[in-house]
């Protein structure tokens, strides 16, 4: 038997993955973070399925869940928020079950950023004003972020910046993006996307701490910043190279 590292999506039961769905169908235990999903993802469950949350537990009892149900004979899915690829802490968990001799696999999910991107209606990557999105964290009470891993370095580049794990330091961490972005720049901070506590702030650097605090946020939540998220009238006229008129004659040139 199999441990299915599943990604749950951002939290709406519809916004998995038809393999997800699948093995939720067939799994004898489900492991999940009730934290941070909706609990109508579990409505792909199997009535007679044995869930665990796992928001109160180390990493060793979650892994001695996995191998306890593994060892009954059983397949077990542990869900994780967003997608796996994506501070889920995969690669302690299976660390621990090699040296268990468990067998695992990973299904991709819909990652968190891309729904707070949908739920505001915005490309991260906007031509001549952002082609790159940065997917970082900060640290505070967590695991240390890598010394070349600043936020002012990754400001530096002027990319579509995606914070996670971060909403708590909103007014420091916009104090130190201020330099690169300016007051200005706009901001949105995207709470339990598609769930139905969903929440959307809409700022700039300069602003948006206070909306954050004003709506007592603390957790759950995914910060973008950037040019790419301004409104139309804000934006470059600028299109794709790739749709163009010019590229599709030379196309048929060459043809």
């Amino acid at each position: 038997m199999t441990v299915h590292f599943v990604g749950a999506g951002p939290g709406a039961a519809d916004l998995i993955t038809l393999r997800a769905a699948a093995l939720l169908r067939t799994a004898d235990v489900v492991l999940y973070p009730g934290t941070y999903i909706d609990t109508e993802v579990l409505s792909h469950c199997r009535p007679d399925a044995r869930l665990v949350d796992t928001q109160d537990l180390d990493l060793d009892r979650i892994t001695a869940a996995m191998v306890e149900a593994h060892a009954d004979g059983g397949d077990v899915v542990r869900l994780t928020s967003g997608d796996p690829s994506l501070y889920s802490a995969l690669h302690e968990q299976t660390r621990r079950l090699d040296a268990a001799r468990v067998p695992w696999d990973v299904t991709p999910g819909v990652p968190a950023y891309a729904a707070a991107a949908a739920v505001v209606g915005r490309e991260l990557t906007v031509p001549l004003l952002a082609q790159s999105v940065v997917l970082t964290r900060t640290q505070a009470r967590s695991t240390a972020m890598p010394e070349r891993e600043s936020l002012s370095a990754y400001a530096a580049t002027g990319a579509t910046l995606v914070l996670h794990l971060a909403i708590t330091r909103t007014r420091e961490l916009m104090a130190e993006l201020a330099p690169f972005y300016g007051d200005d720049c706009p901001v949105a901070v995207v709470s339990r996307a598609t769930q139905p506590e969903e929440l959307v702030l809409r700022g700039t650097v300069g602003t948006i701490a206070g909306l954050v605090e004003d709506a007592g946020l603390r957790q759950a939540a995914v910060i973008l910043v950037g040019p790419a998220l301004a409104s139309d009238e804000q934006r470059s006229d600028a299109e794709s190279y790739l749709y163009s008129p010019e590229r599709v004659q030379r196309k048929a040139r060459l043809r």
